[in-house]
C-alpha cells in the first residue's frame, strides 16, 4: 500500500499545472494556416476549410478550461500533497499535453468513427486521472485544509464521475454510429449545471 507522506505545499505543482495547461491550449492553435497567394476563390475555400479546425478548437479549448478550472478549485483546498498527489497530477497533466492530438483527429477526420473514440477516450482518461486526485484527497484529510469537508470534495468527484462515464460511454458507441456519438456529450450539461449548482450551496 502507498504510503501518505506530506511532502510540501502544492504552490509548485499548481504552477506546473497551469504551465501544462497553457502550453496544451497554445498547442491547439498551431494547425491554423492559410497558403499564401491564393486567389479569391481558393482564399475563401481555405477558409471554409478551417470551420472544422474551429470547432476542434473550440471544444478542446472548453475541454481544457474546465479541468484547468476544476484543478484551481481542488488544489485551493489543498494544503500539503504527497507523492501519489504529485504522481495522479502528473499523470493527468500529461494528457491534457496530448489532447492537441485527438483534437487535430477530430478536426481533420471528424467523419471516422476511431476518431471521435480516441477523443473520447482521451477525455475519459483526464478526467479519471482527476477522479483518481480526488478520491486520494477525500481519504486523506490530513492533507486537505481545515476549510474544505470532504462533503464539497465528494459533490467534484460526483462531477468528475459523471465526465469519465459519458465520454467513455461514447467510445463504443462512436465506433457503432460514428460522429453521431458525440450527441452523448451534449446530456452531461444539465447534469454538470445541477451539480454545478449544488457545489454552489454546499461553499
Amino acid at each position: 500500500m502507498w504510503k501518505s507522506k506530506p511532502d510540501g505545499g502544492p504552490e509548485r505543482l499548481v504552477a506546473l499545472a497551469d504551465g501544462v495547461f497553457a502550453i496544451a491550449l497554445t498547442l491547439l492553435v498551431l494547425d491554423f494556416y492559410v497558403p499564401r497567394g491564393l486567389g479569391s476563390d481558393r482564399y475563401d475555400d481555405a477558409l471554409h476549410e478551417l470551420i472544422p479546425n474551429l470547432g476542434g478548437y473550440a471544444l478542446s479549448v472548453l475541454v481544457l478550461g474546465v479541468f484547468w478550472r476544476e484543478h484551481r478549485r481542488i488544489f485551493g483546498f489543498v494544503r500539503e500533497i504527497d507523492g501519489q498527489v504529485i504522481t495522479l497530477s502528473i499523470a493527468g497533466l500529461s494528457i491534457a499535453a496530448l489532447l492537441p492530438f485527438p483534437t487535430k483527429l477530430l478536426s481533420e477526420y471528424g467523419r471516422e468513427p476511431e476518431s471521435v473514440a480516441i477523443y473520447a477516450a482521451a477525455v475519459a482518461a483526464l478526467g479519471a486521472a482527476h477522479l483518481a486526485l480526488l478520491l486520494v484527497l477525500i481519504r486523506r484529510p490530513w492533507l486537505r485544509s481545515e476549510a474544505k469537508p470532504a462533503g464539497g470534495f465528494r459533490l467534484f468527484a460526483l462531477d468528475l464521475a459523471v465526465t469519465v462515464v459519458m465520454f467513455l460511454a461514447s467510445v463504443p458507441l462512436a465506433l457503432a454510429v460514428g460522429a453521431s456519438a458525440m450527441w452523448l456529450w451534449l446530456a452531461m450539461a444539465p447534469i454538470k449545471v445541477a451539480l454545478g449548482l449544488r457545489a454552489g450551496r454546499a461553499r
